[in-house]
Formats: structure tokens, sequence, C-alpha cells
């Protein structure tokens, strides 16, 4: 039974890298998303809601895994020789998962980055159209201010 439990959270660990692979590669998409002057909000809400239920994923594998390991935590440290391809297999996956958690670290930081940029620019844009707008229309007031009399039909009858 403790060997199925271990056999388990390998497997947890496995699937905690690939849901890291995948956020890696959202990562990457929404880099270029950010980059992209053209930039469609509906599909960087989308990434955003993707990465979103992938972060939750991962929070309901590292709750498994936790539960998992305090079960078989005293049967791997009494027994370390017994279980030491196991506990090397764990610690490499570890391994490669903390590596990966960084490398994820750097990609949002650039990407909040770029982010920041884009709403600058887009916030700048905004801004260039208000002032426009409020020349347009302050023109168009004065414009019909002038006192210009409309052209009148006189009768000379009288």
């Amino acid at each position: 039974m403790q060997e199925t439990y271990i056999d388990i959270m390998i497997q947890s660990l496995a699937k905690k890298e690939k849901v890291l692979d995948r956020i890696m590669e959202l990562d990457e998409l929404q880099k270029k998303q950010l980059e992209n002057p053209e930039l469609e909000v509906e599909e960087f809400d989308r990434v955003v809601e993707d990465k979103a239920a992938l972060i939750e994923q991962l929070e309901q594998l590292d709750s498994g895994f936790d539960k998992l390991y305090d079960r078989v935590k005293e049967l791997l440290q009494n027994n370390k020789e017994a279980y030491k391809d196991q506990i090397k297999t764990m610690q490499d996956s570890i391994r490669r998962i903390t590596d990966k958690s960084m490398e994820i670290q750097v990609q949002e930081a650039r990407n909040k980055d770029l982010m920041t940029q884009k709403f600058a620019r887009i916030k700048s844009k905004a801004r260039t159209v208000r002032t426009n707008y409020k020349a347009a229309n302050q023109y168009y007031k004065n414009m019909m201010q002038t006192g210009v009399v409309d052209p009148q039909f006189m009768d000379k009858q009288h």
C-alpha cells in the first residue's frame, strides 16, 4: 500500500511538470500577444483564464502530494536504501520542477513589464483621442456661436 502512495507521488510530480510546461507555453504566447500592436483582448483573456485553471491544477497536485508524503514520510526516512530509486526519481523531478518554476517567474516578470508598457501606450492613445475630441467639440461650439447671419430674403414691396 505504501509503495502505491510512492508511485502516485511520482506520477503527481510528472503531472506537475507537464502543467508547468503548459504554463511556460502560455507565457510565451502571452509575450507574443503583448508585443503585437493588434492585440485581441478576447484571445488575451482566454490565455489568462487558461493559466488560472492550470495554476489551480498545480495547487491541487501540491495538496495531494503533501497529503501522500505525510502518509509515507516515516517509511521513506526509515528505509532510504530500500526506496533509493524512487527517492532519486522524486528528487530529480523536484529539481526540474524548481527550475521550471524559476523560469516561469522570469517569464511572468517579463510579461508584467510588457503589459505595463502596453497599458501605458493604450492610455496615451486614449488621452490623445480624448484631447482631439475635446478640440473638435470646442471648434464646433465656436463655429455655432460666431454670429454668422444666415442669408435672408428681403421683401422690398413695403
